[in-house]
């Protein structure tokens, strides 16, 4: 899973250097931030927590997702005190922000930001209807998981409205056009 997220940055980082010069700093690192979350996400929550055992027989697997508020896992997750469903919040937030900054710059964001968030939404649905499905990768499958990581990306759509009035995105590429009007008034 490290290893994972580790290459993923890389390969994403070169996708931000290949952005930078066509849409400014702020759009080229929210956009590859963003994918690199989305591979992130997905590496939590679909690498397998043990050593695959090939021997796990199908009947062995739930036949529906949980509904018990707090999921199958009640008594927490070991990595936050606070509980599985803190981490499962936490884990969509960067989605969320990076989200709006990607598409601050043009005026389709305010379409694009809420088709995000449903997109999002349905990324979380996948990947708990694979945790019913794939019964080897020892996860479980949790409808409140669902609710908990769009409540992480409606956190993160928040805070990303607050960072496009601090980073102004839609305004890096344009400094760059007017620096060149005044040495060049002919372009």
């Amino acid at each position: 899973m490290l290893l994972g997220a580790v290459g993923s940055a890389v390969l994403f980082g070169l996708l931000a250097l290949a952005l930078l010069k066509p849409l400014g700093w702020v759009s080229a690192f929210s956009m590859a931030g963003f994918l690199w979350a989305i591979t992130v996400i997905g590496l939590v929550t679909l690498v397998p927590l043990n050593p695959i055992d090939l021997a796990i027989p199908e009947e062995s697997r739930m036949a529906t997702c949980s509904w018990d508020v707090g999921g199958p896992a009640p008594e927490g997750f070991w990595i936050l005190e606070s509980g599985q469903r803190t981490l499962n919040t936490a884990l969509f937030v960067p989605a969320g922000a990076l989200l709006v900054l990607s598409v601050a710059r043009w005026r389709a964001g305010w379409i694009l930001t809420p088709l995000g968030l449903v997109a999002l939404a349905a990324y979380s649905a996948v990947i708990e209807k694979a945790q019913l499905e794939v019964a080897r990768i020892d996860r479980a499958c949790d409808l409140t998981d669902i609710v908990d990581n769009v409540t992480g990306a409606a956190f993160g759509v928040g805070l990303g409205l607050v960072l496009i009035v601090i980073f102004q995105p839609w305004r890096h590429k344009h400094r760059k056009r007017h620096q060149r009007r005044q040495r060049n008034p002919l372009t």
